[in-house]
């Protein structure tokens, strides 16, 4: 039987929990306060600890800790009211497994406990701290909404393989962050991660950025190049925007992947290569497979495993998560010390449909943080920022994707006085890809 020691001070709730958790399976003993949870905690052993935010003599971030310094890996779940979310939200990259927002309903308890007890007996507790200590440019952000539960077990089950993937999901939804978790999580973790912008690189030279070339193989090869799959050998390469390759780039693509062998331009000498392919598209591949677009050899060699990407609409119970996160970051990039949001700023985040999805939200909190001076982010400093798109939100309607990132790069454009430099860095992408996007769109 699993042991749960249940820290709450109201003590009629706390026996309310206990009889449920006792008539599910669970042996559970009751403490009132963090003092004696922690006394109680060095004489017994427990399978986990759930422990309300706020107790008469502390906070169960004061009990994390203690807990975390005497080297204890026991899952730690927080009980929180919804005024409190930002607190449990910093509780989680203290360590804590989880948090439940007060009121809850029964599922949602058990599912919780499930999963940390689950996690605790897999020796992986570390690995389900919600929020990555890397940066996002760098690492890898958990939700807890159960989209993002579903998008972290299929990572973990698929990492350690040698499967390839393809990465399915709007723009800004995290898709390059996804496959860099997924090659963290396999052997090769500690070999190269190469990504390449497939719809930057324009049809006449994919041959050499793939496959490198010889010095003289063409007018301006002064040099040798090694080319991306060479870079990545032994490693992982990731091939984002994969629907964008020509027909005939398609065709050298596949033929790299069945043999494992390149050659490059100018070069009669084949290499052999080890690389694991992680592909993503925004594009419905199957569509173009049947309107003879994509090679069908070609998805079906990158498609071995698929993983859908939920738009950020999808997850909303990630949202604080996620602002919290690029707040912390935004703050370290602008050498600002704003400490948070206010309650009006959380609920317009909540309320708003994120057509960028995560990319949007990161942009957002970055430019508020340089726009705020005090120690919080006003919801009246994001209206420039929401305003235009308000009506996505009023009248629910439901644009193509196309559309959505047609909007958000004429919105940069403006923001950006027209500077396409500016623009792309406020979009997170090349400016190399920006100006592919512009001629795609027509935008002046």
């Amino acid at each position: 039987m699993k042991s749960i020691l249940l820290v709450e001070d109201d003590i009629s709730f706390s026996q309310l929990l206990q009889r449920f958790l006792e008539r599910n399976g669970y042996k559970v003993t009751t403490i009132l306060s963090v003092k004696e949870a922690l006394r109680t905690i060095e004489v017994e052993s427990f399978h986990m600890v759930f422990s309300d935010l706020r107790l008469p003599d502390g906070d169960g971030i004061d009990l994390l800790k203690s807990i975390r310094s005497n080297g204890l890996e026991i899952p730690v779940i927080l009980m929180t009211g919804y005024a409190e979310v930002s607190t449990a939200v910093e509780a989680m990259k203290q360590g804590a497994f989880d948090y439940i927002s007060k009121p809850f309903n029964q599922e949602e308890v058990l599912d919780v406990i499930a999963n940390a007890l689950k996690s605790s007996s897999k020796s992986s507790s570390k690995t389900e701290v919600n929020i990555s200590k890397k940066g996002f440019n760098q690492g890898y952000v958990k939700g807890v909404s159960k989209s993002s539960q579903t998008l972290n077990e299929y990572v973990q089950l698929v990492g350690p393989t040698n499967m390839s993937v393809l990465i399915i999901g709007e723009s800004g939804t995290g898709k390059e962050m996804v496959a860099k978790a997924i090659h963290e999580q396999s052997s090769r973790n500690n070999k190269p991660f190469v990504a390449v912008d497939c719809g930057a690189i324009p049809k006449e030279i994919a041959s050499s950025e793939f496959f490198g070339h010889v010095k003289g193989a063409f007018t301006g090869a002064i040099d040798d190049k090694k080319g991306h799959f060479l870079s990545a050998n032994e490693g992982t390469l990731f091939l984002d925007e994969v629907g964008n390759l020509s027909y005939e780039n398609q065709i050298q693509l596949l033929r790299a992947l069945q043999e494992r062998k390149i050659k490059p331009v100018g070069s009669s000498k084949e290499i052999s290569v080890d690389i694991r392919i992680i592909a993503a598209t925004n594009e419905n591949l199957e569509k173009a497979v049947d309107n003879g677009d994509f090679r069908n050899d070609l998805y079906h060699r990158l498609n071995e495993f698929s993983i859908k990407m939920p738009q950020l609409s999808e997850r909303r119970e990630d949202i604080p998560i996620f602002a919290e996160y690029f707040l912390e970051l935004a703050n370290k990039q602008l050498d600002k010390q704003v400490l948070g949001f206010t309650p009006e700023t959380m609920a317009v985040f909540q309320k708003y449909n994120w057509p960028g999805n995560l990319r949007e939200l990161s942009n957002v909190i970055k430019r508020a943080t340089l726009l705020t001076q005090g120690g919080y982010i006003q919801s009246a400093i994001l209206q420039t920022m929401l305003s235009v798109k308000e009506n996505v939100v009023d009248s629910e309607i439901n644009f193509s994707t196309k559309h959505h990132e047609k909007e958000l790069i004429r919105k940069a454009l403006i923001e950006a006085e027209n500077n396409k430099t500016l623009a792309a860095k406020l979009l997170n992408i090349t400016r190399k890809t920006l100006y592919n996007k512009l001629k795609e769109y027509n935008i002046e």
